[in-house]
């Protein structure tokens, strides 16, 4: 069989994506070509309900036990074999699949300031035409209505962040020792270090990888009437893609998505008062993820913030910390 030994799985948002082409160029590791194959979160049909472009999103995961495998067929003699799919650690289902197809398996987890990891979700599916809330708190306030709604994870801004509640699950199932806790700052501002950390955490040689590619780093489509009016054409037209020949539905995709990103802006940072109303969320979660790791996460509880941005490699090399101590296939979901 040839399943993965190793497996990058959270956070979205976290720099996964540069993490994934990174690796993919150690001769000693292979990483699946589809990014993001989702098969451990794969279970009996569909939902057949779901937000803007989550039936797109459900049809492309891999499904079947041997198309999975099959993607790690030409993996050279000798070579580790990992895939990323970043929302396996928020799925308690997929942790259990993956325990019980892999139980020896290396898990990677990048772990991002859980405000602004929810900020650049929402700043990516908004720029993607699928958000219809411009207001980035009032889309966070409606994810519980979404959710009962059947909405797909990605859509789950706040509840994505809960690392404590996460990571307390996963240790039920795999050791510590099987596990590797990073934080995104360290593989945006030490690279080389940090990925060979990843290196030493999987058994391969390090120094090989001097940097990480920016990757996967959304730009900002600005609210004006044009923007939400592509937008809403986009979201209307998902719900009959269904019942469209895909290749016309790809062209006008395409088409619209072209369109919206056309009026693009710099992002926007959260405000202090942004971080003040969401902070309270994450609270009791910073303080479980502060006892199971022995690490201080203060800095993700101030008001001001550190003004993350998306992963843009600075070539820095630093001290990472443990403390346990390809582009997207579907680029909406």
């Amino acid at each position: 069989m040839a399943l993965p030994q190793f497996f990058v799985i959270g956070v979205p948002k976290a720099g996964t994506t540069a993490l994934h082409v990174a690796l993919a160029r150690h001769p000693q590791l292979f990483l699946s070509r589809v990014k993001e194959p989702k098969f451990f979160m794969c279970d009996g049909p569909p939902p057949t309900r779901g937000g803007p472009g989550d039936a797109k999103s459900f049809r492309e995961r891999i499904w079947r036990r041997e198309e999975y495998e099959a993607l790690f067929d030409d993996a050279p003699p000798g070579t580790l074999r990992g895939e990323s799919t970043p929302f396996y650690l928020y799925d308690t289902d997929a942790q259990r699949r993956l325990h019980e197809a892999v139980p020896d398996a290396k898990l990677i987890a990048l772990l991002r300031d859980p405000v602004d990891r929810a900020h650049s979700n929402w700043a990516h599916l908004w720029s993607a035409g699928l958000e219809p809330q411009g207001d980035f708190v009032k889309a966070c306030r409606l994810e519980r209505q979404r959710a009962d709604a059947e909405w797909a994870t990605f859509w789950r801004y706040l509840d994505l962040g809960r690392y404590g509640e996460q990571l307390q699950r996963l240790y039920q199932r795999f050791p510590r020792e099987q596990v590797l806790v990073l934080r995104y700052r360290q593989l945006r501002d030490e690279p080389a270090s940090t990925l060979d950390q990843i290196c030493g955490f999987l058994g391969v040689e390090t120094g090989v990888i001097p940097e990480v590619p920016p990757e996967n780093v959304t730009a900002h489509a600005s609210d004006s009437w044009r923007t939400r009016a592509l937008s809403s054409l986009l979201r209307a037209a998902s719900t009959i893609e269904p019942y469209i020949p895909p290749r016309w539905w790809r062209r006008a995709e395409i088409a619209l998505s072209a369109q919206i990103q056309r009026e693009q802006r710099p992002r926007q940072p959260l405000t202090p008062e942004q971080r003040a109303i969401l902070i309270p969320h994450f609270a009791d979660d910073i303080r479980l993820l502060e006892e199971l790791t022995g690490t201080s996460f203060a800095d993700w509880q101030q008001a001001a913030g550190m003004r993350h941005t998306d992963l843009k490699p600075t070539g820095r090399i630093g001290t990472a910390h443990n403390s346990i101590d390809r582009p997207l296939r579907d680029p909406t979901h």
